[in-house]
Formats: C-alpha cells, sequence, structure tokens
C-alpha cells in the first residue's frame, strides 16, 4: 500500500501518514545514538561515536557542535542534512543578535530549527531533513534547557531524552526509569546517567563515545578518555557489586 503513496511529500495515505516524513525519521534511527541529560545547574550531552576509517581524521567528524555562544547542538541521522540546518540555524542566530541586539532565546532557535525542518515536508521538488536535533542551553533565567526537533518539524523540552539508533526507545524508557522525579541531579550524577544510557548501545566503552559538559557562561568541556573510562569502570564495578548481593540474597531466599 505504502508504494501508492509514497511517491511525493505532499501526498497524504487514506491512513493520515506522510510516508517520505516517516523514512525521514527512519534515517534518524540508523545514525548514531544521542543522549542528554539536564541537571540542576548544567547540561550533559553525550553522542555515539562510530569507529572511523584507518587513515581518516576523527576531529573531522562532529556529532556536538556550537550554533551561537550560549547554544550547542547534537544531531542524529544524516550528517549532510545536518550541515545545512546548522548553518541555518547559526545565520538566523546572528540576523537575531544584528536586529534585536541581544542572544535568541533557546526555545526561539528550537522553534527556528523545527519550523525550517516543517517547511521541507510540505512542499514539492524538496524532502526533509532526515535529522534529530537535540538543543542544549540556558534560558533567560539562568535555567538549563533541552530541546528536541524532529523530521516532522515538532519541537519539544525535556529533562532528558535520547534519539537517534536502533535503541533509542530503550535508552528512553532507561531515562525514564533511572531519572529522579524529585530533586533533579548533581553534576556527577547526570554525567553517571549519561554515560549509563550510551552503554546500552556502546560495547567498546568510553573509546566509542564523546560526552560533552555545558555550564552557564563557561566553554563547552569535552570529556577526555580518560575521565570517561574512570567513570566507566565506576558504573561496571557498581553493576558487578549489585549482581553478587542479588546472587547472595536468592540463595538466602533459596
Amino acid at each position: 500500500m505504502a508504494a501508492s503513496y509514497d511517491r511525493a511529500i505532499t501526498v497524504f495515505s487514506p491512513d493520515g501518514h506522510l510516508f517520505q516524513v516517516e523514512y525521514a525519521i527512519e534515517a534518524v534511527k540508523r545514525g548514531s545514538s544521542v543522549v542528554g541529560v539536564r541537571a540542576a545547574d548544567m547540561l550533559v550531552v553525550g553522542v555515539e561515536r562510530r569507529a572511523t576509517a584507518k587513515l581518516q581524521d576523527p576531529r573531522t567528524i562532529r556529532k556536538i557542535v556550537k550554533v551561537d555562544a550560549h547554544l550547542t547542538l547534537a544531531f542524529a541521522g544524516l550528517t549532510a542534512d545536518a550541515r545545512v540546518l546548522i548553518d541555518k540555524a547559526r545565520l538566523e542566530a546572528q540576523s537575531y543578535r544584528l536586529t534585536c541586539e541581544d542572544a535568541p532565546s533557546l526555545e526561539y532557535m528550537a522553534r527556528f530549527i523545527a519550523r525550517t525542518q516543517q517547511k521541507y515536508t510540505q512542499r514539492g521538488g524538496m524532502r526533509p531533513f532526515g535529522v534529530s536535533c537535540m538543543l542544549a542551553g540556558f534560558g533567560t533565567d539562568g535555567q538549563p534547557q533541552l530541546y528536541q526537533t524532529d523530521p516532522a518539524g515538532t519541537h519539544s523540552a525535556w529533562k532528558a531524552n535520547a534519539i537517534g539508533g536502533k535503541s533509542s526507545k530503550n535508552m528512553r524508557e532507561f531515562l525514564e526509569k533511572n531519572y529522579p522525579t524529585e530533586g533533579g541531579l548533581d553534576e556527577a550524577a547526570a554525567v553517571k546517567l549519561c554515560i549509563k544510557t550510551l552503554l546500552e548501545v556502546v560495547d567498546s566503552g568510553a573509546k566509542n563515545m564523546e560526552i560533552c559538559l555545558i555550564r552557564r557562561d563557561t566553554p563547552v568541556e569535552t570529556m577526555s578518555d580518560t575521565d570517561m573510562a574512570a567513570v566507566v569502570a565506576q558504573i561496571e564495578a557498581e553493576a558487578e557489586e549489585a549482581k553478587k548481593a542479588s546472587a547472595g540474597s536468592s540463595m538466602e531466599t533459596s
């Protein structure tokens, strides 16, 4: 049935689907995983780092970029599409500064990116962006904010979220289970939760992930491999202790 209605972006199927948009969402699922966690006074954004070719410079493969001085963006999906979308967002941020003599809010930029993505779902001769974006920064009140956009053109705010990769649903469920309902997280707990979530899909530990710490009025800090390895080792040790405790309690019960 899909083949009859997926030839053009402007044609709905009888059950209300736009297949080209759904195909773009599938492209996001084939991309690298992205995790964002909001702490009490900072944000942690982590991405799955895919293996690069032996002779390729890994510094040229960036999944976390700066859009404006106060705004960091991570993306999942087609890198070429993301590059175009990021350039549009950077231009809009500079235009806003020139016109209003102030930095654009995080919500404004999330709305702009979502509006741009939505435009590409209703015009012939073009296709949707095969990209989901996660924007991290601080609002005018100084509180950390985390927004997500998708190929359909929707945007929403989150306390923690995971996008991209085939296991994004499982990662989101893991975050829902482990993110505290009250009190929020401190920096160490947010970093640990972000890395724990990425370990759901990353096999090689710290080697295949990139973690950025976003604090107010300070440059974005990228965690070193040594620091990430230390957190991974701590997580694995805690998991081993929990496993031994569980085995001991089951033996006592029997």
